[in-house]
């Protein structure tokens, strides 16, 4: 069987804001989270939010997370790129030292990336480092990627017709931000930290959302996907139980590689219990709607946190954002990770 690496959405969603919406709520991104095959270094998450209230600027997160716990980080407003490629059409999503290129829809994608870089660790960060710090030790950093699909798209509520009511009817579809899909890559490239290349050969999870995103209760989240060797793939994204008894977000794929996403909910999840860098047990299961189930084995890599006081009401908000570690049935892959929590009994 052949795949479908539109998974049946338009063209259309690919292509980026051509100027600056009316609506001063709405806003788009473009994330990615790559990972290399060796275990040496990673990108567990790099991305744009650009919001139509304040469109002169997006905001930029970029982690680089190295075996031993260095992390390089550039967060915060920088100044927009032109939207218009050579031919005319959007392709582009830019900030400062960033940019994403479209280059053909749901197949085709490039990430440039060229700048300085504050130097800091995931312990610093456990220990309350606050995101938007510029002060402290910088490296000069550039990031070129060719990002190529893989997996078909998968867009969150639609495998599952419980998750797709979900995310219809309750506020954990305001925590999505709108139409949002997420699609596996193999990535190739290369990472030049001051003097020191490193090539990269590995995959990546490429985010692409364009919507209205409102603040609503938020209570954590485990996301998690991989791409394997062998094209078998999966891929997963919930949130914790509610208070009220309501059924909450939960779904996710497994994917044989060929033919379409095989629809899956969680039944076995890491939550978030401990801030801990690398070597945590990440193992999730998950059950397809034949009752079949299937456990990827999981172990946290390189990770990045953030810490946020009290940011949260009265509690703390935990998040990791990572690359681990995952085996299926004997084969092994790397892929991404974030978690989070609200609490002030997370262990750090």
């Amino acid at each position: 069987m052949a795949i479908d690496l539109t998974g049946g959405l338009s063209d259309d969603r690919e292509y980026v804001f051509p100027a600056q919406p009316d609506n001063p709520d709405m806003r788009e991104s473009v994330n990615a989270w790559v990972w290399d095959d060796g275990v040496e270094f990673g990108l567990p998450r790099i991305g744009i939010e650009a919001a139509a209230d304040q469109w002169d600027t997006h905001d930029i997160q970029v982690n680089i997370a190295f075996a031993g716990g260095r992390v390089l980080n550039m967060y915060g407003p920088r100044k927009v790129h032109d939207p218009l490629g050579a031919d005319g059409k959007a392709r582009v999503l830019g900030a400062g030292p960033l940019s994403f290129e479209l280059v053909e829809p749901y197949r085709h994608w490039k990430m440039h990336l060229e700048g300085p870089a504050v130097v800091t660790s995931a312990e610093g960060q456990i220990g309350g480092w606050k995101r938007g710090v510029t002060g402290g030790p910088t490296v000069e950093v550039r990031l070129e990627l060719d990002i190529r699909s893989a997996v078909p798209p998968w867009e969150g509520g639609t495998l599952l017709e419980e998750a797709g009511r979900v995310l219809a009817t309750q506020e954990e579809g305001d925590l999505m931000g709108g139409p949002r899909f997420e699609q596996l890559s193999r990535v190739t490239g290369s990472l030049q930290v001051d003097d020191e290349v490193h090539e990269l050969n590995g995959g990546g999870l490429r985010i692409r959302r364009a919507g209205v995103r409102r603040l609503a209760t938020f209570r954590g989240h485990v996301w998690q996907s991989a791409l394997f060797p062998s094209g078998r793939a999966f891929g997963l994204c919930l949130y914790p139980p509610r208070a009220d008894g309501k059924a909450t977000f939960n779904e996710g794929f497994l994917f044989e590689g060929d033919g379409a996403l095989i629809p899956a909910r969680v039944v076995d999840a890491p939550w978030l219990r401990e801030l801990r860098p690398t070597g945590e047990d990440v193992s999730v299961t998950l059950e397809t709607e034949d009752g079949r189930t299937t456990t990827l084995h999981g172990e946290s890599l390189l990770s990045t946190f953030a810490v946020m006081g009290a940011d949260i009401g009265s509690q703390r908000l935990n998040l990791q954002q990572a690359i681990a570690r995952y085996t299926w049935d004997g084969e092994t892959a790397n892929g991404m990770m974030e978690r989070s929590s609200v609490s002030d009994t997370v262990a750090r």
